[in-house]
């Protein structure tokens, strides 16, 4: 019965997103703060940004990209501080011309990554589920929570963000959204709860700032 009904509303998705495509007319974009102006401090955190290599770039295609580290204020190496908080963002002014917003979960096994588990947890201050992943490579493991942000709603299921994104598609004339990643490594002996406790720390502090970058 499963599968039958996954490939129903993978048709009706295909189908919708056909008919929006086709329309012509040009996405209602609300103004917004670039996102490098995110603060460069967060829960306490100093930080710096990492190049996004130009092949990457290509790859995720037109957008607006935040590649960053939070990091210990006396600690400046990332492989020096045990607490250290990744945070990616791509966000996407239209997705209606065949940019598209990309899942970790196509893009981390390609770098090497498994995943050992997955659920969704709710974060304060977010509208909304969040996915969170323990992932490994090797001996080392992170992890990492992430969702879709589009008009003030955080989507943990991949489906359902696209599905809303064609209903505002067609109630408001927008699909800009975006990809939020937070990762933190599990250092040996560290709980999963200890590491999740800081993701979502970090994640409840991010969510209230970002509706100046990522426009409700």
């Amino acid at each position: 019965m499963m599968p039958y009904r996954f490939l129903t509303i993978t048709v009706m998705l295909a189908s919708a997103a056909g008919l929006l495509y086709a329309r012509p007319g040009v996405d209602r974009v609300p103004p917004s703060q670039p996102l490098d102006q995110i603060p460069q401090s967060i829960s306490g955190l100093a930080s710096r940004d990492i190049p996004i290599d130009s092949g990457v770039l290509k790859l995720l295609g037109s957008g607006s990209f935040l590649n960053r580290v939070y990091l210990q204020p006396q600690i400046t190496d990332q492989e020096d501080d045990v607490n250290a908080i990744g945070l990616f963002i791509a966000y996407f002014p239209t997705q209606r011309t065949g940019q598209a917003i990309h899942s970790p979960q196509n893009c981390l096994p390609g770098a090497g990554w498994s995943f050992v588990s997955s659920r969704h947890v709710t974060v304060a201050n977010m509208h909304g589920d969040v996915g969170e992943y323990v992932i490994t490579n090797g001996s080392v493991q992170q992890l990492v929570l992430y969702w879709y942000r589009a008009h003030g709603r955080s989507i943990a299921n991949d489906y359902l963000a696209k599905a809303y994104m064609l209903a505002d598609a067609i109630r408001y004339n927008r699909t800009d959204g975006a990809l939020v990643r937070v990762i933190t490594p599990i250092q040996p002996g560290e709980t999963t709860q200890a590491a999740h406790l800081r993701a979502t720390g970090f994640a409840s502090r991010l969510a209230p700032i970002l509706p100046a970058y990522i426009p409700d």
